[in-house]
């Protein structure tokens, strides 16, 4: 009887978590998002977290992917375009006036 009662409080605790993300909860998640250093964390929790909501989830997995994209490209410009610049500034040293 207490095995089938667990597998009943298992099963509403799995659906809560596939209702979706009310009004409320989602101005909370964009302010929580807005601060620096607190929407990395959060987005971790939200992301890894197992009592957070499927789809609030999701949105955090989404956020840190386009997040560590974002990083990468900002990275593999920086190396491009620093080296270009530090060759130009290099070739203008050769000139005499």
């Amino acid at each position: 009887m207490e095995q089938q009662y667990q597998n009943q409080n298992g099963y509403q605790q799995q659906n809560h978590l596939a209702e979706p993300v009310s009004f409320k909860e989602w101005m909370i998640t964009i302010l929580l998002c807005a601060i620096p250093l607190v929407n990395i964390i959060m987005l971790f929790i939200w992301a890894f977290g197992g009592n957070t909501k499927i789809s609030k989830s999701n949105y955090a997995k989404a956020s840190l992917l386009w997040a560590a994209i974002g990083i990468v490209l900002y990275i593999f410009f920086f190396l491009v375009f620093g080296a270009a610049l530090i060759a130009g500034f290099s070739e203008m040293g050769n000139y005499s006036y």
